[in-house]
């Protein structure tokens, strides 16, 4: 066999398991290349999403964190704005994690990606998550503006 008709196999091999691999992906439904939505952009579409697997951001509602140790679960909700902006909470998110080891940035107020599905548990509608997980606080403040020459005493 000809070294050009070895390399021409090969490359043909490649193609065809990277074909192969693309067209398998595209009918998955576990989030591969889903991006998060506003807990506002949820919302809108809250009905068409009972079931299928969504990834949601938001914040954690204040004093809403409820620990089942017995349960093995985290129920806490989710808001759009963050909690010390001191804006109106608006609608919020009940979320289930079906797990008691959340991130260690995990806490009143901080920001969060959800993944799972809705769903409807004894007449309440809930978002079932499989992950959580929790942004890390910007450490960059805004610079403040300098003080009015006018007003400085010296």
């Amino acid at each position: 066999m000809s070294k050009g008709l070895q390399i021409a196999l090969g490359a043909f091999a490649i193609a065809a398991l990277l074909g192969w691999y693309g067209y398998s992906q595209l009918g998955r439904d576990d989030l591969s290349f889903q991006y998060f939505q506003s807990l506002d952009e949820f919302h809108q579409n809250e009905t068409a999403m009972v079931g299928r697997s969504a990834r949601v951001h938001g914040y954690v509602a204040l004093s809403s964190i409820e620990r089942d140790v017995a349960g093995g679960r985290v129920r806490f909700s989710v808001q759009n704005a963050p909690p010390h902006a001191g804006g109106p909470v608006g609608d919020t998110l009940t979320v289930d994690y079906l797990s008691l080891e959340t991130p260690d940035l995990f806490k009143d107020g901080a920001e969060v990606v959800v993944e799972g599905s809705l769903e409807t548990r004894a007449g309440e509608t809930v978002f079932v998550a499989r992950n959580v997980m929790a942004k890390c606080p910007s450490k960059f403040q805004a610079q403040t503006a300098p003080a009015d020459e006018a007003s400085i005493e010296l």
